[in-house]
């Protein structure tokens, strides 16, 4: 049988593989998600995040020159909170951990793009991402919070703030915010499609703050957190975020919503994000472990289908060690 086109001939060697190759992940497309706690000289590592580690602020600006000289521009900070209370009162305290890490980073590092969480749930004795008003999370009020939270970290010095809590309308009122008191350069990213997954767990662990059951409010997220099996709802989020004037928008997780983030590409303009969360960079670890996968392979093929799915960035866990691979093959 004589066939007039053989795909085969452009899989034969790796040079012809590379020069054909439609999807190609950069160092630049990376942004690295690290944990911040209180004391000096800690680097303590995460249990239910192995490779993972809660950084004093002088060991995150240790690990940031570390991060940056491996040409990854940006990082997204979270706080971990002993203090906790009903008004998660330290999110926005002007001398609270972010915002001195924040501070300390711009100092010693000034073109690092520092990114930080905005959403209450670290800073809250429930877990939740907003404030629990009668027997409910408070859109509005917790709004408010974000607001002022975001602001703190505005006035720290932070390049972008990323609202992940996920509450009615606080793009718009984040943007007003920031813009009214003269900090109309610094972005936001968007958690635009945050939905309501059990891969969130092992980061849960690591700030301690995995929702509980109070005053008549489930121990889930699902109320403000979206419905798994939506996508139309996910592009009218995006939507109404783009409208109210993030920068970026994000989904999150991203392995079981790479149609969604196919979805937003096809539809948007907008930068698109993608979150390899906590749950996602497990399972690569235990069947890495078990020997069932190679992890640097799976590795490699998991943010490649993150980035061919439509994203122009992901935070991933794996963003050190991709940077390192990349290094050695370039």
């Amino acid at each position: 049988m004589e066939l007039t086109y053989r795909p085969r001939r452009l899989r034969r060697t790796e040079p012809v593989r590379t020069l054909t190759r439609e999807t190609v992940l950069n160092v630049g497309d990376l942004i690295y998600p690290m944990f911040v706690t209180e004391g000096a000289n800690v680097r303590a590592p995460i249990d239910s995040m192995p490779g993972q580690f809660r950084f004093s602020v002088d060991e995150l600006v240790r690990e940031c020159e570390t991060v940056y000289g491996l040409g990854i521009c940006g990082v997204n900070l979270f706080g971990y909170s002993e203090e906790k209370d009903e008004r998660a009162t330290m999110a926005y305290a002007q001398d609270g951990l972010i915002q001195r890490a924040v501070r300390a980073l711009k100092a010693a590092l000034p073109d690092l793009c520092v990114q930080t969480d905005v959403a209450l749930d670290p800073y809250t004795t429930h877990g939740h991402d907003g404030l629990l008003i009668d027997g409910e999370v408070a859109n509005d009020e917790s709004v408010e919070v974000l607001c002022r939270m975001a602001l703190s970290h505005a006035e720290a010095g932070v390049d972008w703030v990323t609202p992940s809590d996920m509450m009615d309308g606080r793009i718009g009122a984040i943007r007003v915010a920031l813009d009214d008191h003269g900090f109309s350069n610094v972005g936001i990213m968007a958690y635009s499609a945050k939905y309501a997954s059990c891969f969130y767990g092992p980061f849960r662990g690591a700030l301690k703050s995995a929702p509980v059951k109070a005053r008549g409010v489930p121990e889930d997220k699902k109320t403000y957190q979206m419905d798994p099996a939506n996508i139309r709802e996910a592009m009218r989020e995006i939507a109404l975020d783009i409208e109210e004037g993030a920068d970026v928008v994000m989904v999150k997780p991203a392995l079981p919503y790479l149609d969604v983030i196919a979805s937003a590409r096809q539809s948007f303009e907008t930068p698109i994000a993608a979150y390899n969360v906590s749950g996602e960079y497990g399972m690569v670890l235990a069947a890495a472990e078990r020997g069932w996968v190679e992890k640097k392979r799976a590795m490699v093929e998991t943010l490649t289908s993150i980035k061919r799915a439509g994203a122009d960035m992901i935070l991933t866990y794996f963003a050190v060690e991709m940077a390192r691979l990349l290094r050695e093959t370039t």
